[in-house]
């Protein structure tokens, strides 16, 4: 029997799985997490990697013992209860989706990045800096997915198109000179409107309009889309130990807020075009949901969120480290 202490640790950011289960049941089960299944003739077992899995989503009809939660707690698994589907998150605040997990817990976790992102978030200047970056990131991102994915490519979701090679230095250019996170809101808006207007013309999907109360096969994607990727982003701010209520943008009265600017780095990118193209499609539910967890493991989707925010809260800690050094350096 293989034991949790002989499982080689993986990095979340470099873990392959996120399940989504329903109509199961999850046991621990010879030192094993297993998920049962019942079917009229037989009951089969099917066993999930938790050194290799960042997210498990327990949907309709499930249940989860108490032995595998301690051992998935153990291997550093967030847990999240979810309707049918995938969506909505069930353990979450009603304000504004703001995610809730039921986390592991430990003592002796590092605190570096929260110690770097608490060095600036207090000061309005620095936080203004920080939003922008994220929202820098978040173009430069799409740039970079948008120019080489060939399957983008091929739906007319191309980075060197004129029009929207206008709409990202408009963009750029008011995220430089935004004095504050209003305008920052106000020029992301925009952006994103015509986002929504180049993937519709794209996709000869008419007359669209973004309803975050779904009224059509898009919005729907979009809604769970979105969804998966405040999941990605509740993980990497886990892992880090970077409360959500810490947001640069989004606003600072909101406890999930801080989820909503990191998972902008990629929602943009990734669950935007290939929801209008999964709708063009008449794609399913689940097919949608798997095309999309496939190319957040293609474009590392969530190692770019690590690597951002890991950047972003220890530029001005490292800073201020080196400018105490100097000054307290006797030479």
């Amino acid at each position: 029997m293989e034991l949790l202490t002989d499982l080689k640790a993986i990095l979340h950011s470099k873990r392959a799985n996120m399940y989504y289960l329903e109509y199961c049941r999850v046991m621990q089960k010879d030192g094993r997490v297993l998920y049962l299944t019942e079917a009229k003739k037989e009951n089969q077992y099917f066993n999930i990697p938790i050194a290799n899995t960042t997210i498990i989503l327990l949907g309709t009809g499930t249940s989860i013992t108490q032995a595998a939660m301690r051992m998935l707690s153990q291997a550093g698994v967030l847990v999240g209860f979810t309707g049918g589907g995938g969506t909505p998150l069930l353990m979450a605040n009603n304000v504004e989706h703001a995610i809730e997990w039921m986390t592991p817990q430990s003592e002796y976790r590092p605190t570096e990045y929260l110690h770097g992102w608490l060095s600036f978030w207090f000061d309005d200047d620095k936080r203004l800096n920080a939003a922008k970056q994220l929202q820098t990131g978040r173009i430069e991102y799409l740039s970079k997915v948008w120019g080489k994915d060939r399957e983008l490519k091929q739906n007319g979701f191309d980075i060197t198109d004129s029009s929207l090679h206008a709409a990202i230095n408009t963009f750029t250019q008011k995220t430089n000179n935004a004095k504050s996170q209003t305008e920052l809101l106000l020029t992301e808006a925009q952006l994103t409107k015509q986002l929504y207007k180049f993937a519709a013309n794209n996709t000869d999907i008419d007359d669209f309009t973004r309803q975050h109360q779904s009224t059509d096969q898009a919005n729907d994607f979009l809604n769970h889309g979105n969804y998966l990727a405040y999941g990605l982003a509740a993980s990497t701010l886990w892992v880090l130990g970077i409360p959500h209520g810490f947001a640069v943008m989004h606003g600072k009265t909101r406890r999930g807020a801080l989820v909503f600017d990191v998972a902008d780095l990629i929602k943009d990118a990734l669950v935007l075009p290939w929801a209008f193209i999964c709708a063009k499609e008449n794609a399913s539910e689940q097919e949608f949901r798997q095309q999309l967890l496939q190319v957040f493991t293609d474009h590392k989707a969530l190692e770019y969120m690590f690597d951002f925010v890991k950047d972003l809260a220890l530029q001005n800690h490292d800073e201020d480290t080196q400018t105490a050094l100097m000054e307290t350096d006797p030479k």
